[in-house]
């Protein structure tokens, strides 16, 4: 049975009855297949789908990127890599479901491979918490990491997550902790990072393993700080704002190529990556292997300076005018100041003790007066 956002009814009749042409055992009894009219039907699908599918406001993008059908992380892992090998556990706590990690090889090449996992069916993300990770799920991937830089292997990454999970149990475990030692990891090592946003990147739990040299895009995929509802909650105290807030945070792909924020976005096959799982797998294969070759040439310096040029580079585009003072001249011109008023208040301490002396005798002779 498939699954139909609410801006798709159109979509949903065309393939109600291209489905009914194409059974000829149908509830009418046996009839003939009338082809013509199925190339018909099928000519507008395909024109109804780009017409909808290139004209998807940020809230409907976000509607998209959580599809149920959606192909997940493991779908990619299964299908992309040879020999995928799972590695398991942070040696501190446990094992994390939520996120699937491993050796693997790429196109004849050594990889590490972490994905975070939101599951195919209810149970599968009840078992993988809905693809929400805890502080173990981020120490087995800082743990992974550093086994891969060790053997310079290239990292692979996989995001779809809402977030990282806000549990008691994780925050006790030291869930902000194990987020910070994740994204310190991934700018430190030595080898090429690649990460793929390939549905949701929310919040921190994104941003934990999505600190590369290279970040790629599907182009129906969200990345974000919040998501929707949650800034519509904080904004506007109103969650029906999700449109607004949408539309706001900038989350698409579009928008943060734009902002330099990604690097490339991976195009999805018309109506999106759920409707031709073979084309897009071919497309994230591509852009592995494009993105991979470009450091190949690149000592492990070299690679860590480029990623560090990557953030620092964020919105730099956007310099101050001239007249105006950067960002290191306002610091030293406020720590100047401090230091200033100090020596001020040490030349002035008598005053200063004399006067607030006087205030609180005269307070107490007031209170005296009138009160007493």
């Amino acid at each position: 049975m498939k699954n139909y956002l609410n801006f798709e009814n159109q979509i949903k009749n065309i393939e109600v009855e291209l489905d009914k042409l194409k059974d000829p055992y149908n509830q009418e009894g046996i009839s003939t297949v009338d082809t013509d009219k199925i190339n018909k039907l099928q000519s507008d699908l395909d024109i109804r789908l780009k017409e909808i599918y290139s004209k998807l406001d940020p809230w409907q993008t976000t509607l998209v990127a959580r599809h149920e059908d959606r192909p997940k992380s493991k779908f990619f892992i299964d299908n992309l890599f040879e020999n995928f090998f799972p590695l398991s556990g942070d040696r501190l706590f446990g094992e994390d479901k939520s996120s699937i990690a491993g050796l693997a090889n790429f196109e004849g090449n050594s990889v590490l491979v972490i994905g975070q996992e939101k599951g195919e069916d209810l149970n599968s993300r009840i078992e993988r918490n809905f693809g929400m990770m805890r502080p173990e799920g981020y120490r087995k991937s800082i743990r992974l990491m550093k086994i891969a830089d060790k053997f310079s292997l290239p990292i692979i990454i996989l995001i779809d997550t809402p977030g990282a999970y806000p549990g008691v149990g994780a925050e006790e475990r030291g869930q902000a902790e194990a987020i910070a030692k994740s994204i310190e990891c991934s700018l430190s090592i030595g080898v090429p990072t690649i990460s793929i946003i390939i549905g949701e990147g929310g919040s921190g739990g994104a941003i934990a393993l999505a600190s590369s040299n290279k970040i790629l895009m599907f182009e129906n995929a969200i990345y974000s700080v919040i998501s929707p509802e949650g800034c519509a909650s904080i904004l506007w105290r109103d969650p029906k704002k999700t449109l607004e807030a949408a539309a706001a945070m900038k989350l698409t792909s579009k928008d943060l190529l734009k902002l330099k924020i990604i690097d490339e976005i991976i195009s999805e096959p018309n109506g999106g990556a759920h409707r031709d799982r073979g084309q897009i797998l071919l497309q994230v294969k591509k852009s592995i292997s494009r993105n991979l070759l470009e450091f190949n040439t690149m000592s492990r310096l070299e690679i860590i300076e480029h990623r560090k040029n990557k953030f620092l580079n964020i919105g730099r585009d956007k310099v101050l005018p001239n007249n105006v003072l950067s960002s290191e001249d306002l610091f030293t011109d406020s720590v100047i100041k401090i230091f200033n008023m100090k020596k001020n208040i040490k030349k002035k301490k008598i005053y200063i003790l004399s006067v607030i002396i006087l205030i609180s005798l005269v307070s107490v002779s007031i209170y005296q007066l009138y009160f007493s």
